[in-house]
């Protein structure tokens, strides 16, 4: 018999200061057997980081040709599409070409400078592509904020983000090591 996903609820409050963006969201996540809390936290603050009323959670894990969130046009064209991780070449090409802007936030310490290095001869090709490096140990403080139902806030400054709940403020300053064209 198949595992199935765990359901986790997230109230999220989120206050953009650069894009002028105050929103509650009341969020469902469906975290995969195999998908890590980190991980699934990363979805979220990447949620957070591009906030709006379209852009929704997908399969991710379940389904191959889909990202770990993603924003439709109401045409139903990929505008937005974000991973989460690190994705290899092949992916990455696949993903800028279903979609007019992709954004990637890698995690995982120092092998995200590894992983970078291998891929950014051939990333600097694609025009779309936006990818953003979380400092080393972000995504071990947002697992510790992990529970199945949660209170979150986010308040997004200049660069920096604040992210927690009633007790614990991670304060992140991820790193872009690509900027799409035009972004």
């Amino acid at each position: 018999m198949a595992l199935k996903a765990t359901i986790c609820k997230a109230e999220l409050d989120i206050s953009d200061l650069d894009r002028h963006y105050y929103a509650r969201h009341a969020l469902t996540l469906a975290r995969h057997p195999s998908e890590t809390d980190a991980r699934m936290m990363v979805r979220l603050l990447a949620f957070a980081h591009h906030a709006d009323d379209l852009l929704t959670f997908t399969k991710g894990l379940c389904v191959n040709d889909e990202p770990a969130l993603w924003r439709k046009s109401l045409s139903d064209e990929v505008e937005l599409w974000i991973e989460v991780g690190q994705p290899d070449e092949k992916r990455l090409r696949q993903a800028c070409g279903r979609a007019r802007q992709v954004v990637i936030y890698a995690y995982g310490g120092r092998s995200v400078d590894l992983w970078w290095a291998s891929l950014r001869a051939a990333a600097q090709r694609l025009k779309n592509l936006t990818v953003i490096a979380l400092p080393e140990g972000t995504e071990t403080g947002l697992a510790r904020l992990a529970q199945r139902t949660m209170e979150l806030n986010c308040t997004l400054q200049e660069g920096q983000i604040w992210f927690g709940d009633a007790t614990t403020i991670l304060t992140i300053e991820p790193r872009c090591l690509q900027q799409a064209e035009g972004a």
